[in-house]
């Protein structure tokens, strides 16, 4: 197994004084599709916005590359910021701006490249995706599966070696998603990224993911670490298996 992309140690997450996650553990390994799932409530956007910052943990540490987020200050924590891009479930992309406009934002805000450059690195960026010819397109102009691809392409302006992605098939259809499920398997051979994504789209976690953990609200944690596969046959854990297999007779006995 390769070294750690990312680590998380007795990570604590709580908002006042009502905690969402308690003391969990859990390691993302360079390369991999890593899969963060659960049921309504049980905290997987919050963990999603602790991995990337927006959120100090109350108790625990976050290691990117193995540098600690949480106390970096400064510089060090602007290059850890700039070590992974995100894609927000929405996309985020900014309706007056075009394409290419959104997607060279990053590189504007962090280098030092001449216009030029971003251009030729945006245009790029967007080819990677499928979305080379739409440059000068507008947000509004495109279907909602071109959007996510577009955030996509902006989160990696930057080369990163890590990519968050918030829900990315939520309100695409099966077939737009499929695709976007693709497009995430090449990317990953290709670059060799490390994603880690949120999502509770079975389709695409059977399809995509290398490991997976399930949160429980109930728990305020982990109840479930492997390959989804394994986890539907095979876990110890009666809701696990029934999540997996989409039971809901047994989900609600």
């Amino acid at each position: 197994m390769m070294d750690p992309a990312i680590q998380v140690n007795h990570l604590t997450a709580q908002y006042g004084n009502t905690i969402i996650l308690k003391d969990i553990n859990f390691v993302v390994h360079s390369g991999e599709i890593f899969i963060i799932l659960g049921g309504s409530g049980c905290g997987k956007s919050t963990l999603l916005k602790h991995l990337i910052g927006l959120y100090p943990p109350s108790a625990g540490n976050i290691q990117i590359n193995g540098s600690d987020l949480v106390t970096a200050k400064g510089n060090q924590r602007k290059k850890l910021i700039q070590s992974f891009g995100v894609m927000y479930q929405t996309g985020a992309l900014f309706g007056s701006m075009s394409l290419i406009e959104n997607v060279s934002l990053p590189l504007e805000e962090f280098t030092c490249i001449p216009y030029s450059g971003i251009q030729h690195i945006c245009r790029m960026k967007l080819n990677l995706v499928g979305l080379s010819g739409y440059e000068q397109f507008y947000p509004s102009e495109i279907s909602g599966g071109m959007r996510k691809r577009a955030a996509i392409a902006r989160a990696m302006a930057l080369d990163p070696g890590i990519l968050f992605l918030d829900e990315p098939s939520a309100g695409l259809d099966p077939i737009t998603s499929a695709e976007l499920d693709q497009l995430i398997l090449q990317l990953a051979k290709d670059l060799k990224m490390t994603f880690v994504i949120v999502t509770h789209e079975l389709a695409s976690i059977e399809t995509i993911s290398d490991r997976v953990i399930m949160l429980d609200k109930r728990v305020k944690g982990i109840i479930a670490e492997g390959h989804p596969a394994d986890l539907k046959e095979n876990c110890k854990i009666s809701w696990v298996r029934q999540f997996f297999n989409r039971n809901i007779h047994e989900m609600r006995s």
